[in-house]
Order: C-alpha cells, then structure tokens, then sequence
C-alpha cells in the first residue's frame, strides 16, 4: 500500500512538473523586431534604428493624450503633408493615417515638431 502512495505523489509531481513546463513552452517569444536581408542587397541598419525610434515616437505620443478622437475619414479640405512624416491638416487639427482592419482611420495627433 506504502508503494502504491509513493509512486501516486511522484505521478502527482510529475504531472504538475510537466504542466508547468508545457505551459511555459505554450507562451510566445518576444523578439522584437527582426529584419532579414540577402547578403547582397545593401543594407543600412541605421535607417531601421531611426524609424524604429520615429514608431516609438509616434506610440508615445499617442499615449500622451488625453483623449483620442479618431476618425474614419477625414473632412473635406485637408491638406496632406508628407514630413517629418505623412499626415493630414484640417483646419486647426491633425490627423496621422493608421491602418486598423484592413482600413484607414485617422487619429488626431498633435502637431509635428519640424526640424
């Protein structure tokens, strides 16, 4: 009887172990982003980094805001601009294009610092 307990709570521990281990295996890798060139196309990494930082930037200033007000189509007058990066003047507002669903919407941004 003492053998069959034994050999009950190593099962116990075993299942429990191996649970663990399929849920941790189960969980997705985070990376970041990867790029990936052939050796013989020209490659600038310091491009990648800037617009890496220029997303950022954007994601950041997003969350800076108070409220969000986005829009599924811009009013009629908009003026598009093309930098520091591609966005649209209304008036006294702007709005920067985002693909969300396989469709444009436009989030009000604040307006760009030119440089």
């Amino acid at each position: 009887m003492r053998l069959i307990f034994d050999l009950t709570v190593q099962l116990r521990h075993l299942c429990l172990f191996g649970s663990i281990l399929s849920a941790l295996l189960a969980l997705p890798a985070f990376a970041g982003q990867v790029v990936v060139t052939r050796s013989d196309e020209p490659f600038d990494a310091f491009a990648v980094r800037d617009q890496v930082l220029k997303d950022y930037e954007w994601q950041e200033s997003l969350r800076r805001q108070e409220q969000i007000q986005i829009l599924q189509a811009l009013p009629l007058g908009c003026i598009a601009q093309m930098r520091p990066y591609r966005y649209f003047t209304c008036g006294q507002d702007n709005y920067r294009p985002y693909r969300y669903q396989q469709q444009d919407v436009y989030i009000k941004v604040d307006p760009p610092a030119q440089h």
